[in-house]
């Protein structure tokens, strides 16, 4: 239940492994995306956890990234169309600048990030959550197209991606079930794209009526 009214607009938190299309399915949707991945912290901090047994930063561990920042940007956005958000290199595990995102006066608009279930719950106590759905399309599958994209893009070295690929393919499963029971949807690329349809039409909708009330 949400404690506060609802906000001019909403957001949907799309989540998934690293790899599972979530970057793609925003960009079909046709709406404003918010990239929670560049709220991942700086390869400095001190706070960052590590892979057990190794000198590995473990970046698929929630405490690699900043949910307070996070949620403060998506409570900007859902209030005045408008935040502050950081530009982040993931190959050089640093951010680069600062940019501002506007997404104007659309009433809704999609947070996508590997982290994004870690805060459904403080969203909708916040009144700004309109959905939250989870990507998954199979170990195998997902390994694949996640190397060949780090890979592609230079993210890490190439044995770090391999023993990371090959730990997340492992625990995939393990990682769907979380965020599903953190309040994330589990669905394919296809579904997700009629979820965010139907929530953009149904915001649509209630926009007019809102603006009369006002």
């Amino acid at each position: 239940m949400s404690l506060h009214p609802p906000s001019p607009a909403r957001v949907v938190l799309l989540c998934g492994p690293s790899g599972s299309g979530k970057s793609l399915v925003a960009a079909r949707s046709g709406l404003p995306v918010l990239r929670l991945d560049d709220f991942y912290k700086e390869g400095d901090d001190p706070t960052l956890p590590q892979v057990a047994g190794s000198s590995d930063i473990d970046w698929d561990h929630p405490d690699s990234w900043d949910a307070d920042a996070a949620v403060a940007a998506i409570t900007g956005l859902c209030a005045t169309g408008t935040a502050n958000v950081p530009v982040y290199d993931i190959s050089l595990s640093a951010r680069t600048g600062e940019d501002t995102l506007h997404i104007g006066r659309t009433p809704l608009f999609v947070a996508e990030g590997v982290f994004a279930a870690e805060i459904v719950t403080r969203c909708r106590e916040l009144g700004v959550l309109a959905d939250a759905l989870c990507l998954s399309r199979g170990p195998v599958t997902t390994f694949r197209r996640r190397f060949v994209r780090d890979l592609r893009e230079g993210r890490k070295s190439v044995p770090f991606l391999l023993r990371r690929g090959w730990r997340l393919m492992r625990t995939e499963r393990s990682i769907v079930a979380r965020q599903v029971a953190q309040g994330a949807h589990p669905c394919d690329r296809d579904e997700a794209l009629g979820r965010l349809a139907a929530a953009a039409a149904g915001r649509r909708r209630q926009a007019p009526a809102a603006a009369q009330e006002a």
